[in-house]
């Protein structure tokens, strides 16, 4: 009976379970790295998204405004109106009587493609508005104005 108590002993009290004489380490997790690669994805995430923001109108003077989103992309249809209510998609200046055929044969190779009208502050309300009902006309649901930051006035 003593064999039996002093084997039960060197095992920590628990039978059938053997101890091993490596030590056992506990995983860490390491934090320094962690952060370095996060701040790493960061910065490029802003860098990518720097570059995707172009405009494909025509140049022209834009409305101010609190805030703006550019999201330009190139699956886009781009409508500007410039001072004397001209007509461009992207860079080709259209006729008014062509606009709703062109944004009809649009909307049929991609129902779902976003339409941004880019309008010149100088540029007439019925123009913008004439332009904005012929995209509605052609059943696009996704239209957006195109708009640039108001520079902040130092009181």
């Amino acid at each position: 009976m003593a064999g039996a108590s002093r084997s039960t002993s060197s095992l920590g009290g628990l039978k059938g379970k053997f101890s091993s004489p490596i030590a056992i380490k506990k995983a860490r997790i390491e934090i320094v790295p962690l952060i370095d690669v996060m701040f790493f994805l960061l910065a490029s995430f802003m860098m990518v998204s720097l570059s995707l923001q172009q405009s494909h109108t025509r140049p022209m003077e834009l409305v101010d405004a609190r805030q703006s989103v550019d999201g330009f992309k190139t699956d886009v249809i781009n409508i500007g109106i410039e001072k004397d209510g001209t007509v461009s998609i992207g860079t080709n200046v259209v006729d008014r009587s062509v606009l709703i055929n062109e944004l009809t044969t649009r909307y049929k190779q991609n129902p779902k493609a976003p339409v941004f009208i880019t309008g010149d502050k100088s540029a007439p309300y019925r123009s913008i508005g004439g332009v904005l009902q012929q995209v509605r006309s052609a059943r696009f649901t996704r239209v957006s104005f195109v708009t640039q930051e108001a520079e902040k006035s130092k009181k």
